[in-house]
């Protein structure tokens, strides 16, 4: 048997030993030789230590996913859900710290690691104030927008406004170009947010004219083109969302309360994927008019939309050889029916509760397509939600709540009422909104004119269901305060892309953005500082995770730095932290044979 080495000298003389042992060898002690060169063998090993990544980094956002709603609902799951659950490290005391809770402000944090404050991305569209008018997160000027499957579509976007890099990018970078980036969504904001400037096929769904679309930014893929026009979109048409789950096995009532269901469907599951008019909107085939609008609605708020992105996923993995090449590759998908089907029925709904149920289905299928492909324990899968959803007021009032709608209609009146008896130049306002921009010059007055400022003030915490207004002095440099809410602002502000003013609304009090006397176009909102919208899952599941349920506080800004820490990369943003308890030791985390 090998003799075990003792002194410091013989411990000295053993480095190369050493060395080989640290990489996994167990084999007889070498020859001992001076530390300042290890034998070929001992330097491989070490080599081979340091090069221990995953093949593939798969970043999963749901849409408007609560974080109770695993809880509730994971009992239900049979797929891929229950898999995250069961083989993952659940965090499941994970927040958003910061207030403007929206699908583009949540998947830059999660993609890039930083907040909103240091990642620019304040909003779903602000007021530019270069430009005078509204943007939305990803519009580009310089961008051009290409439709697969030879359909048109309008505008450009891409990631030009996102102010750091995200982890696919650096991961990309650092990895010396090996990295292939593939996202998909239903969202242009979310596809773009997960990749950022740059990608190899950043796929969204252009609702309006029906076509799969991306920009010359990131350029056509092949496969998606082929994939396409093999299987168009229309093709769901005439199809039924129909309950999965027994009756017996929903959780709340069968019809909403207070749920504007899309243009088409009644109250209650079933829900017809036929478009407005049923006797007059055919399929083209059948020589009618095809689907129209109302239509691909309807199929973004049914599950029929998350089981195309799946098998999207799933032929990009085939086509690109995604984890199964050399260097580390990067996947990312947001799933976004369980947004437009929470905005419409809301969270204590049979259609949320089954969309997420069928959604288990599609992820258990892309699970498995990577455990044949990849290989099961090569890659990694973080899975996490934009933002959470407010009770639908009219539901959360039945339990004496004071609940309702903030109607931001009435902003603009009220500031132009109150400012009258101070002779401002009109107009006073280039955008009004939860976020509230003035004219050119008229803030810079008002902060130098004490009462002409309070009678603004005073005028807008009167709206019913307002608890405070904010400056945006108030939120400059992120002032730490006794108050979480006024942080959760702060860490929200962007000097330049930020309002002047801020609105907060008391609790269970949704924003009502409807123009005046128009009716409401949906069931619920999200974008407030509360818990309900802040609140949503963690789930990191496969190479180099430790599973188990963990306590500790998390916020989705954590995904981007523990990703990077098990692929070998640094980012720049300081506000998340790595996950360090559910990371496995190195030698744990080697991959596995495929």
């Amino acid at each position: 048997m090998v003799r075990r080495i003792r002194s410091l000298r013989q411990i000295a003389c053993g480095l190369a030993a050493l060395l080989a042992l640290a990489a996994g060898s167990a084999g007889a002690q070498t020859k001992p030789q001076a530390a300042a060169a290890p034998s070929a063998h001992t330097r491989s090993a070490v080599v081979r230590q340091a090069a221990a990544r995953p093949k593939l980094v798969v970043l999963l956002v749901v849409d408007q996913m609560r974080g109770d709603y695993v809880e509730k609902f994971q009992g239900q799951w049979t797929g891929g859900l229950k898999r995250l659950v069961e083989e993952g490290a659940w965090f499941r005391n994970a927040a958003y710290p910061y207030a403007a809770t929206e699908t583009c402000v949540g998947h830059a944090t999660i993609s890039t690691g930083a907040f909103p404050a240091m990642h620019g991305m304040v909003a779903n569209e602000w007021w530019d104030r270069e430009q005078a008018r509204q943007v939305t997160c990803t519009a580009d000027p310089q961008a051009k927008n290409t439709g697969y499957a030879g359909i048109a579509v309008k505008g450009g976007d891409s990631g030009w406004r996102l102010a750091v890099p995200s982890f696919a990018e650096e991961l990309r970078f650092q990895s010396g170009g090996a990295t292939r980036v593939v996202t998909f969504s239903l969202k242009a904001r979310a596809a773009i947010d997960l990749a950022g400037h740059r990608g190899d096929a950043v796929t969204w769904f252009d609702g309006g004219a029906g076509a799969w679309t991306t920009s010359n930014v990131y350029g056509a893929a092949p496969f998606v083109e082929e994939y396409a026009t093999a299987h168009p979109v229309k093709e769901d048409y005439g199809k039924t969302w129909a309950a999965l789950l027994p009756a017996a096995a929903y959780l709340y009532d069968e019809k909403a309360t207070g749920a504007v269901p899309p243009d088409g469907w009644g109250a209650a599951l079933p829900h017809p994927l036929r478009g407005v008019d049923r006797s007059a909107v055919t399929l083209e085939k059948d020589g009618g008019a095809g689907p129209d609008r109302a239509f691909y609605q309807q199929w973004q708020t049914s599950p029929y939309a998350d089981a195309y992105l799946g098998r999207l996923a799933e032929q990009a993995v085939d086509a690109l050889g995604l984890g199964q090449r050399g260097g580390t590759d990067f996947l990312g998908v947001s799933f976004s029916a369980l947004d437009f089907a929470g905005h419409a029925f809301g969270p204590r709904s049979h259609e949320v509760q089954d969309v997420l149920a069928r959604l288990d289905g599609t992820l258990g299928a892309l699970l498995a397509h990577l455990d044949k492909k990849v290989g099961r324990g090569n890659y990694v899968v973080a899975i996490s939600a934009d933002h959470g959803v407010v009770p639908i007021p009219e539901d959360m009032a039945w339990t004496g709540a004071d609940a309702g709608w903030v109607k931001l209609a009435e902003v603009a009146p009220r500031i132009e009422k109150a400012l009258e008896p101070f002779h401002y130049p009109k107009p006073v306002l280039a955008s009004a909104g939860s976020d509230i921009y003035f004219a050119p010059g008229v803030y810079e007055r008002l902060k130098s004119d004490a009462a002409a400022l309070q009678a603004v003030l005073q005028a807008l915490e009167q709206i019913p269901g307002v608890a405070r207004v904010y400056r945006a002095e108030e939120l400059q440099d992120h002032p730490a305060s006794a108050s979480p809410l006024r942080n959760a602002l702060a860490a929200g502000y962007f000097a330049g892309r930020s309002g002047d003013l801020f609105l907060l609304p008391k609790p269970y009090w949704a924003m009502d953005y409807s123009a005046a006397g128009a009716a409401r176009r949906y069931g619920t909102v999200h974008g407030t500082p509360y818990l309900y919208d802040q609140r949503v899952p963690i789930l990191l599941m496969g190479f180099g995770i430790r599973p188990g349920e963990y306590w500790t506080a998390a916020t989705p800004a954590d995904i981007a730095p523990t990703l990077a820490a098990l692929c070998g990369i640094t980012l720049a943003p300081r506000d998340g932290r790595v996950l360090a308890d559910a990371l496995q030791s190195a030698a744990a985390a080697k991959p596995a044979p495929h």
